[in-house]
C-alpha cells in the first residue's frame, strides 16, 4: 500500500482502497481534512509526506489466543502475552473522537479492523512492550485504554524493533480517565536510522476529577511524531512531559492540543529539547481555553540546547483564550550549553564528552526525577547513555 494514493479520492474509491464502507463516519472526515502535507499545520516542522509516498507492504491482522505473561505484549500489531486476570481483548470501536485535528488518527482507524482494549482494574501498574519484526511494512493498531473511577494506575511503554528496515508504525490510544482516578502514561523510547519511523496518535478524555500524567522520553534518532489531544473536564488535570534527545538526522516530536471545557481545570506542559548533528525538533503546542472553563490554570514551556550548529528547533508554544477567568503563562528557549561551565569541568580533568554530558543531564534531569519509578529511571538513563555514547563513535 502506498498512503498517497488516498490523496484527492472520492469516497467510493477511497473506500475501495481501504476496504471499507463508504459511508463510515470516519473516513468523510479523513477526507474531509485531507492527508498530511508540508502544508499541513501540524506537520509542517515534520516530512509526512517522505513517508506517505513510499510503498508498504500490509500484514493481516488475525487476533491470536493470549498467552499468560508478566507484561502486554504487542508484536506487529497483535497482542500475544497479558497478565493473568487483566482484562485485555479485541473489539469494535465505539470511541472515536470525531473532532480530532489529525488526519492520520482516522487513518489509523480505518486501517485497524479491531482495536486492542486494555481495562485497568483497580489500583495497578502494567507494562506495555510494543515489537516490531517486520521491514517495509505498514503495522497499524489501535489502544483503548480505560481505568476506574477513584483508581489509581500507571502504564510504563517500550518500544523494541531489531534488524528491520523502513517501515511505517501508524498507532496511538484512545484514552479515558475516570472522574476521581488518576492515570500516569510513561514513554521510553529510542529509534535508530531506517529503522522504523512511527506516527503515534492519541486522544485523552479525562472525566470530572480525573488526572492525568503523560511523560515521553524519546532518544536517538530515526522519524517520529507524537500527537495528541486531550479534553478537560471539571477540575480536570494533566501533567505533560516530554523530553528529547536527539541525533544523527532525526527528526522527532510533540504536536498537542489540551482543551480545557470544565471550571477549575489545570494544564502543566513542560518539553526539555537537546539536539545534536543536523536533527530537527519540534514542540508545537496548543492549549485552548474555552468560554466554559472559568478559573482555569495553564501553563506550557519548552526549552531547548543545540549542541550543533546545524541542529534546528521548532517551538512553538501557543495559547487561545476566550475567558478573564485564569491563570495562564508559556514561553520557548533555545540555547547552547555554557562555554563557562564546559570550561569548568575540562579544567578538572573531565574529558569533553562526559563534561558535555553531565550538562546535558543537568538540563534533563527536571523531567528525568519526576519519575517516581526508580527502575523505570534506570531504564531512562541506560536509553540515554546508548544514544549519547553511540553518537560519539
Amino acid at each position: 500500500m502506498k498512503p498517497i494514493e488516498l490523496a484527492n479520492k472520492s469516497l467510493t474509491d477511497a473506500a475501495t482502497l481501504l476496504g471499507v464502507d463508504s459511508t463510515s463516519p470516519a473516513l468523510e472526515r479523513l477526507l474531509a481534512i485531507g492527508l498530511p502535507s508540508k502544508k499541513s499545520e501540524e506537520y509542517r516542522y515534520f516530512q509526512v509526506e517522505k513517508l506517505l509516498e513510499e510503498t508498504y507492504n500490509t500484514l493481516e491482522y488475525v487476533p491470536h489466543s493470549i498467552e499468560e505473561g508478566e507484561k502486554i505484549v504487542i508484536v506487529d500489531g497483535i497482542v500475544t502475552h497479558a497478565p493473568k486476570n487483566m482484562r485485555v481483548y479485541y473489539d469494535q470501536c465505539q470511541a472515536m473522537d470525531m473532532t480530532h485535528f489529525d488526519p492520520m488518527y482516522y487513518l489509523g482507524h480505518l486501517l485497524s479492523p479491531h482495536v486492542i482494549k486494555i481495562d485497568l482494574d483497580g489500583d495497578t501498574d502494567v507494562e506495555v512492550e510494543h515489537h516490531y519484526t517486520k521491514s517495509n511494512a505498514l503495522i497499524n493498531y489501535r489502544i483503548v485504554l480505560s481505568n476506574q473511577a477513584n483508581r489509581h494506575a500507571t502504564l510504563f511503554e517500550s518500544f523494541h524493533a531489531d534488524n528491520i528496515r523502513d517501515t511505517l508504525v501508524l498507532y496511538g490510544y484512545d484514552v479515558f480517565v475516570s472522574p476521581d482516578s488518576t492515570l500516569r502514561m510513561l514513554k521510553n523510547q529510542k529509534m535508530d536510522e531506517n529503522g522504523y519511523a512511527m506516527i503515534a496518535s492519541h486522544r485523552l478524555k479525562l472525566n470530572q476529577h480525573a488526572n492525568a500524567v503523560l511523560k515521553s522520553f524519546d532518544v536517538g534518532s530515526g522519524m517520529g511524531l507524537q500527537l495528541f489531544k486531550a479534553e478537560l473536564d471539571t477540575y480536570a488535570y494533566i501533567d505533560a512531559g516530554h523530553l528529547l534527545y536527539l541525533n544523527k538526522e532525526a527528526q522527532r516530536g510533540t504536536v498537542s492540543k489540551i482543551i480545557h471545557r470544565g471550571e477549575h481545570s489545570t494544564s502543566q506542559q513542560e518539553a526539555k529539547n537537546i539536539l545534536d548533528g543536523h536533527t530537527r525538533g519540534i514542540f508545537d503546542a496548543l492549549i485552548k481555553v474555552e468560554h466554559s472553563a472559568k478559573y482555569t490554570k495553564a501553563h506550557q514551556n519548552s526549552k531547548a540546547i543545540l549542541l550543533n550548529e546545524e541542529a534546528y528547533m521548532a517551538s512553538k508554544p501557543q495559547l487561545e483564550i476566550y475567558i478573564d477567568e485564569l491563570e495562564a503563562s508559556h514561553g520557548s528557549t533555545t540555547g547552547q550549553l555554557d562555554p563557562k561551565q564546559l570550561f569548568y569541568l575540562r579544567s578538572r580533568g573531565i574529558r569533553e564528552t562526559e563534561a558535555r554530558k553531565m550538562l546535558v543531564i543537568a538540563f534533563a534531569n527536571t523531567l528525568i526525577e519526576q519519575v517516581k519509578d526508580h527502575r523505570q529511571q534506570e531504564v531512562i538513563k541506560a536509553l540515554f547513555d546508548e544514544a549519547y555514547y553511540g553518537n560519539e563513535q
